[in-house]
């Protein structure tokens, strides 16, 4: 690697950390192009295109560097955390969950319980609960009936729920796998009761955490308190927001809107 390409790459690095990401973007790509290959800021460079939205550009710069003999085992792992955000964002869930559960099952890793527990809130969503076709219906050999589908709805989130408890157990402290917990329960199994102790929790380790105050702002509302979830709302727009996110800084910045 070049002198001239190792300077535009970290010349992008600094001006990414300090979130000036267009003006970043054309020193990543001109250093890619003069053969900069040092996997920090490869990697850098594809969280970018991440947080601009280009999800296909990103997996496919992360697919041509994921056998790089210089990454280590952590950047591997967020190779691999990366794609799978990809995937998720390009509406193949399934590749994205898999990609992780393949990766847990080799080393558990904080990286790897904070998203793949967050798909999991998002897989299991009750909207996404399959439904058998007429077709399917039909008892025939070898057909998928409507019982056998909520079976393995039902075996699925039972594991994703498992998952989810082992995160916690992992790093009582990690705020994103109690907020991911407080989802899963809020969301998917629809107890707002029992996700706000997780919530709540979140919120003690991490005080500006954007999903966690959305959510709290939630109980606020139902308390008729509307001051309290503005507050929460306003705070939650301080923080830095990423594709996993429930809510854009844009739609957060419209429900204020709206209670006002």
């Amino acid at each position: 690697m070049g002198l001239f390409a190792n300077l535009k790459a970290q010349q992008a690095y600094k001006l990414h950390g300090k979130g000036q990401w267009q003006e970043a973007r054309p020193l990543y790509e001109e250093a890619i192009a003069k053969g900069m290959d040092n996997p920090r800021y490869l990697l850098s460079y594809a969280i970018l295109l991440i947080r601009l939205g280009e999800y296909q550009k990103a997996k496919d710069h992360l697919v041509k560097y994921q056998k790089h003999p210089g990454l280590t085992p952590e950047q591997k792992v967020q190779l691999f955390m990366d794609y799978a955000v990809c995937c998720y964002k390009l509406g193949d869930i399934e590749r994205g969950v898999h990609l992780l559960e393949s990766q847990h099952k080799r080393q558990a890793t904080g990286m790897v319980y904070e998203t793949l527990g967050y798909l999991y809130v998002e897989k299991y969503l009750p909207e996404h609960k399959p439904v058998a076709s007429a077709e399917m219906e039909e008892d025939t050999e070898g057909a998928v009936t409507q019982e056998v589908l909520d079976a393995q709805w039902e075996e699925g989130k039972a594991a994703a729920l498992a998952f989810l408890q082992e995160s916690v157990e992992y790093d009582d402290e990690d705020a994103i796998c109690l907020d991911n917990m407080g989802q899963f329960l809020y969301r998917v199994q629809g107890d707002k009761a029992a996700a706000k102790e997780w919530f709540d929790k979140a919120i003690e380790i991490k005080e500006g955490q954007i999903d966690t105050l959305w959510f709290l702002s939630r109980y606020d509302l139902d308390n008729g308190d509307t001051a309290a979830a503005i507050e929460k709302l306003e705070k939650a727009l301080e923080g830095r927001f990423s594709p996993l996110n429930y809510h854009t800084k844009d739609e957060i910045e419209a429900e204020i809107a709206r209670l006002k």
